[in-house]
């Protein structure tokens, strides 16, 4: 009987699906705007950002590691793509090709010290976030760029289908295709997930693990600073803050994304699609709330719920996946 369900219902993006259908029924009814078309724009605008803070994530998550410093590496990112536009005047094309440059050269830099020094990228990166964000607020003297081409700003602000979806969702989906093909499909994908698993094994069957481990840090900066780019075209402006101090205000979607969609925090396992599910029930949660009008102070800490939720999950997730491995 068992063997007749299909092999999607049991996995854990299915129960995500399920979870948010759930939660779109239960604030469409509790709520006069959430089914609105400003709301669902705004929605797509907000998931957009999410989705790939959450894939920056996930791939580093993926070493069994975490990237603290992807707010402010994001953010610095920006910034020196809003320094290129504004101050040097370079074509929009060329700065975008610099930032993601820029973005994974600092992803390089968290990876390098971790597979060098040994320290966990907790450490790490907890440094770089302070470091990161302040060299940019040196460099920058906190200022913003807000005389950016018209042309970047407006698409940022575009509306398509109907005036329903951000064009940033769009490209935000297309990253999830992209990363599934090189997971599934790849070599490259296939060390990096062997890399994570089992690190001892990986290197015993020729794979430079400590390569793979920099190159899951590379792909996070550079995910990062797409996601930076992706933000500025949004608000139409380079701003310091513009993800909080030291760039806190992109972890904790960041790090519910992934957890939540089924990636193991022991590394070893990448689930792309169900970070993107993941992103978009933290974003309806979060949305559904304040449109409730339930209070700044009750959004977080049902968010903190969340995060409890995910963290006791994982674990659940990881107990039986041993002893499955064991059984069979």
């Amino acid at each position: 009987m068992n063997n007749k369900i299909p092999n999607f219902v049991k996995t854990n993006q299915f129960g995500l699906l399920i979870l948010v259908i759930v939660f779109i029924c239960i604030f469409s009814f509790s709520t006069d705007g959430f089914t609105s078309r400003f709301n669902i724009y705004a929605l797509s605008r907000v998931v957009a950002l999410d989705i790939m803070i959450g894939l920056a994530m996930m791939v580093v998550i993926l070493t069994g590691g975490l990237n603290l410093s992807l707010g402010a590496l994001g953010v610095s990112a920006a910034m020196f793509g809003g320094w290129c536009m504004e101050s040097m005047g370079i074509p929009i094309s060329i700065t975008i090709i610099l930032v993601l440059a820029f973005g994974s050269f600092l992803g390089w830099i968290n990876g390098f010290v971790t597979v060098r020094t040994g320290v966990h990228s907790f450490i790490v990166t907890l440094a770089t976030m302070s470091i990161y964000f302040g060299f940019m607020t040196l460099l920058t003297e906190a200022e913003a760029f807000r005389k950016l081409p018209e042309v970047f700003t407006d698409f940022g602000s575009l509306k398509l289908f109907n005036k329903y979806i951000s064009p940033l969702l769009i490209i935000s989906v297309l990253t999830c295709f992209v990363l599934y093909y090189i997971f599934k499909y790849t070599d490259i994908g296939r060390k990096l997930i062997a890399a994570g698993a089992n690190p001892d094994a990986a290197e015993l069957s020729g794979i430079s693990v400590d390569r793979m481990f920099i190159y899951c840090h590379m792909l996070s900066g550079f995910l990062a600073a797409l996601a930076g780019i992706m933000l500025t075209a949004r608000i139409g402006a380079a701003i310091p803050s513009m993800a909080g101090h030291l760039g806190f205000d992109w972890l904790l979607p960041a790090f519910l994304a992934p957890v939540l969609g089924g990636t193991l925090l022991s590394g070893g396992k990448v689930t792309v699609f169900g970070t993107m599910l993941g992103a978009i029930l933290v974003t309806l949660i979060n949305n559904g709330l304040y449109l409730i009008d339930v209070g700044e102070f009750w959004v977080r800490f049902f968010l903190g719920i969340i995060l409890l939720g995910a963290v006791l999950l994982d674990r659940a997730r990881e107990y039986f996946t041993v002893k499955n491995s064991i059984v069979s």
